[in-house]
C-alpha cells in the first residue's frame, strides 16, 4: 500500500538518517525529535536525548497528563524516579507513568543516549522555552 493511500490522517512513514529529526542544542544536552505530533496526530512523540559526558540533567519534574519511556542506546545515564537515581546500561528499558517526578543525567565519561517515547505527544511544544532557559542559565 502506498503512504498516499492510507485512510488516517499523518499516517506517513518517516524514515530519516541517524542524526535526522529536528534538533534542539542545549549546551551539552542535544535532544533530536524524530517524530512529533505533526506527524502522529498528537498521539506520541519519539525523540532521542545525547547527553555529553557530566551533564547534570534537566531538572525534576513530572508531567501530569503524559507517559515517558525510556530505552537506553548508549553509555551509563542515570535516571531519577521520585527520589532514588538510578544508573542504566544500554538495552535498559524505563516507563515513567503520569505524575511520577523524574530526571535524567550522565555522570560518566562518555556520551549517553536515550530513546524517548512520549504519550501522548506534544512535548516538543515546550523546546523553544526549554532551549532558552538553557541559553539564559547554561548546564
Amino acid at each position: 500500500m502506498k503512504t498516499s493511500d492510507r485512510k488516517r490522517p499523518n499516517e506517513e512513514i518517516i524514515a530519516l538518517p541517524p542524526d535526522g529529526g529536528r534538533r534542539y542544542e542545549m549546551g551539552k544536552l542535544t535532544a533530536l525529535f524524530k517524530a512529533d505530533e505533526a506527524d502522529t496526530a498528537a498521539r506520541y512523540s519519539v525523540s532521542e536525548w545525547i547527553l555529553a559526558p557530566g551533564q547534570t540533567g534537566v531538572g525534576a519534574h513530572l508531567h501530569e497528563d503524559n507517559d515517558e519511556i525510556f530505552f537506553v542506546l548508549d553509555g551509563l545515564p542515570e535516571l531519577l524516579m521520585e527520589r532514588e537515581w538510578t544508573e542504566f546500561p544500554a538495552g535498559a528499558f524505563i516507563r515513567i507513568p503520569a505524575g511520577v517526578t523524574h530526571d535524567f543525567r550522565n555522570r560518566s565519561d562518555r556520551p549517553a543516549r536515550l530513546l524517548n517515547i512520549f504519550i501522548p505527544g506534544g512535548f516538543e511544544r515546550d523546546m523553544p522555552k526549554i532551549v532558552e532557559w538553557f541559553d539564559k542559565n547554561g548546564t
